[in-house]
């Protein structure tokens, strides 16, 4: 009998170039699939990891990979001595460091609720006061004390009601004469519902049912209020300046009994406040604003009071790029901004109040290197420049002493192994030289390390920067068609620019015989507000402009990346932009492989999609929408969704399919029983390198009985 499918998949071999030949067949599906176990971090020696310092500041330890074993390092930086030890236990003992005491059994712990879950605040507490004479609780909906003495109980409000009560976050003032909590209206709630269609403890299925609030939702509304514990006389504020509401914080002292501090989020995120209360007058004032036409990405803003609270150190995008800001706090005026030029402060690491130093990481400094990298610094906070504590190219990860006088500094890049120095922690200086990794064993394995590759974006200026993946056999001779993976949602930046012997998202997929890329374009983070603003009411642009435009240059570079032969794939927000991909520029993108997409924003959670999409919900939604845009489908599209996705409604997708189904479109739908938000699992990867290989390479996939022994 004849194997037609053999037949018919030696014919398409045959008519296929000869540079494209021996790719996605059962060899390079082998490699594909034994790649996370073959580059492994096992075989990179030379690696630092748990990394102590004894409580002086004079020694430290940790744990590195020889040829013969793991082994455990002491560390004397006075002089300038390291020691390798067989066992921890031997290195604790060298460094000075104490055995770790075993830690106490704990009581039952409540079972963790969903992040989507909002906590009624109804009950909790008590709350103490001071002094401990006295314990505030919520009862019938308010505010009421308790004598911890002899247990008497007093109530202290009585506006409380079912519909407007008052949180159980409360804080005293420092001399206990009062307290400041809120009063909290809750929205009604809104759900989600999926079906778990094949249960482990049951035949018939089971209907989930989850709290899941969606843009242009109905969301809780709370004001802060001051009560005299001696009285039950109730100070409430004006709400004008906090009245339209996305969150209200919950009130707290500096100090004092007479002010409460708040922060308040507009709907709609272009205006942020911190605010200060004053009970003796009535008086509701901003201390710190930030505005915004667009949107204040408000998970950037850093705070900490120092000096007796008398002073706040604050973090602002407001010049385009995010900076340190100090502020007086009873004026509210910026006495200095710390830190400022086109580059990017990325986190705080610590804050030394005696001395006045500030240290921070931070990228974008150093205009000869990849912007994304991260470097550590230190800057006074009154007077003075930043001055780089971790100097060398890389990405860095540092450990201070406790003192902050010494740096334990490693650094990598995409394309280059860790490397571990001691550096000085006021200049940055070396002090002396700790590990390089060695990776031989990785490169004897074929590995191939990815290129970092930056080209100009849509405005032919702006440098776009990512990686190229090429597969352990390549061969410049032959013609690969290119896969791209893509997360590009606002809030940060994804392409990795440290090492990894594996990455997920590349490695595997260019055994099969592709150029696998990855990059950061426009309406992502990190860069400067702008590059971010990209995203603005418009989550469907998702950089792809700027996407085209590297590719193609990488292409121009490597005439063996097939731009003719353009792949794209990702999972939830990649999900809606992959799918967005083929809908938007089909003559670039020939397939796409999306998981889990938000494929229209009105259908995912509220605070992604109004941080990004604004408030109200506007006409720029459904011009977002992969829904809307599904009669454009002309080229192979693979959906793929969990049925029990607890974060992107499933019903996204479905409705996705419907739109497609409607618009008579060919489509592939690959729905995962008992999945929650996923890219697929090992199923899904399978199913991913099938669909490529067709879709790409225009020939039959290996069938999966070929692999069957493999995967038992």
């Amino acid at each position: 009998m004849i194997n037609t499918r053999k037949t018919i998949l030696a014919f398409l071999a045959a008519a296929t170039t000869l540079g494209a030949a021996a790719q996605g067949e059962v060899e390079d599906y082998r490699r594909a699939f034994d790649a996370s176990g073959k580059f492994t971090y096992e075989k990179v020696l030379g690696t630092v990891a748990d990394i102590k310092w004894n409580e002086a500041g004079t020694a430290f330890i940790y744990r590195t990979r020889t040829a013969e074993g793991e082994k455990y390092v002491a560390v004397d930086p006075a002089q300038r001595c390291r020691t390798e030890y067989a066992t921890i236990a031997e290195a604790r003992a060298a460094a000075g460091i104490p055995e770790p005491q075993p830690q106490r059994p704990r009581g039952p712990q409540r079972p963790a609720k969903h992040w989507m879950v909002t906590d009624p605040e109804n009950e909790g507490g008590p709350v103490k006061s001071p002094d401990g004479t006295q314990e505030a609780f919520i009862k019938n909906y308010n505010i009421y004390v308790r004598n911890t003495a002899d247990g008497t109980e007093r109530r202290l409000t009585d506006d409380g009601g079912l519909g407007f009560y008052y949180s159980c976050y409360m804080s005293w003032s420092a001399d206990g004469t009062r307290i400041a909590a809120s009063k909290l209206r809750r929205a009604e709630k809104h759900y989600v519902s999926f079906v778990e269609s094949s249960p482990s403890d049951q035949l018939q299925p089971k209907l989930h049912t989850m709290e899941y609030c969606k843009p242009g939702d109905e969301v809780d509304y709370r004001e802060p209020r001051i009560v005299d514990v001696a009285t039950g006389t109730l100070y409430a504020p004006s709400t004008e300046l906090f009245s339209q509401q996305y969150n209200l914080g919950h009130p707290y002292w500096l100090g004092g009994n007479d002010k409460i501090y708040f922060e308040y989020n507009q709907r709609g995120h272009k205006v942020y406040r911190l605010l200060e209360y004053t009970a003796s007058t009535g008086q509701v004032r901003t201390v710190v604003e930030e505005t915004s036409d667009k949107f204040v990405n408000y998970s950037r803003l850093w705070r900490r009071y120092i000096r007796d609270n008398k002073e706040l150190l604050w973090t602002s995008e407001r010049d385009n790029h995010n900076h340190i800001y100090l502020y007086d706090v009873a004026s509210g005026e910026v006495k200095r901004q710390i830190t400022s030029g086109e580059w990017y402060v990325r986190s705080i690491v610590d804050v030394d109040e005696e001395q006045g130093i500030i240290y921070f990481t931070a990228s974008g400094m150093n205009p000869k290197e990849d912007p994304y990298l991260v470097h550590y610094y230190r800057v006074g906070i009154d007077e003075g420049e930043p001055v780089c504590l971790t100097p060398e190219e890389g990405e860095h990860k540092a450990v201070f002493s406790p003192d902050r006088s010494l740096i334990v500094d490693t650094y990598s890049k995409a394309d280059m192994p860790p490397v571990t120095e001691l550096r000085d922690g006021r200049t940055g200086k070396l002090v002396m030289k700790l590990e390089k990794a060695d990776i031989s064993a990785l490169l004897a394995e074929g590995w191939q390390a990815p290129e970092v590759f930056a080209a100009p974006g849509r405005d032919g200026k702006t440098l776009m920067w990512g990686i190229i993946q090429r597969p352990s056999n390549f061969d410049p001779k032959k013609s690969y068609p290119v896969i791209e993976y893509i997360y590009a949602g606002p809030g940060s930046a994804y392409v990795p620019k440290s090492f990894m012997p594996y990455n997920w998202n590349t490695t595997s997929l260019a055994e099969l015989g592709f150029i696998v890329v990855q990059l950061d374009a426009m309406g992502t983070s990190f860069r400067s507000k702008e590059f971010e603003e990209m995203c603005y009411k418009n989550l469907k642009d998702a950089g792809l402009p700027d996407r085209i435009a590297w590719i193609k240059a990488a292409a121009k570079k490597y005439p063996y990346m097939d731009v003719e032969r353009v792949g794209i794939y990702g999972c939830s927000a990649g999900g809606q932009e992959s799918t967005a991909a083929v809908l938007q520029y089909p003559e670039f993108y020939k397939a796409a492989y999306s998981a889990c997409g938000c494929h229209d924003n009105r259908m995912d959670k509220i605070w992604w999609n109004e941080q990004w999409m604004g408030y109200p919900v506007d006409e720029s939604y459904a011009e977002s929408s992969n829904v809307e845009m599904a009669h454009k489908l002309s080229r192979p599209l693979m959906l793929v969704v969990g049925e029990m996705d607890d974060n992107v409604d499933p019903a996204s997708t479905m409705q996705l399919v419907n739109a497609l189904i409607k618009a008579g479109k060919d489509f592939e739908l690959v729905v995962l029983p008992g999945e929650r938000h996923t890219m697929g699992g090992a199923y899904g990867d399978h199913k991913r390198y099938d669909f490529f290989v067709r879709t790409l390479m225009n020939k039959f996939a290996p069938d999966w009985s070929e692999f069957t022994d493999d995967k038992k």
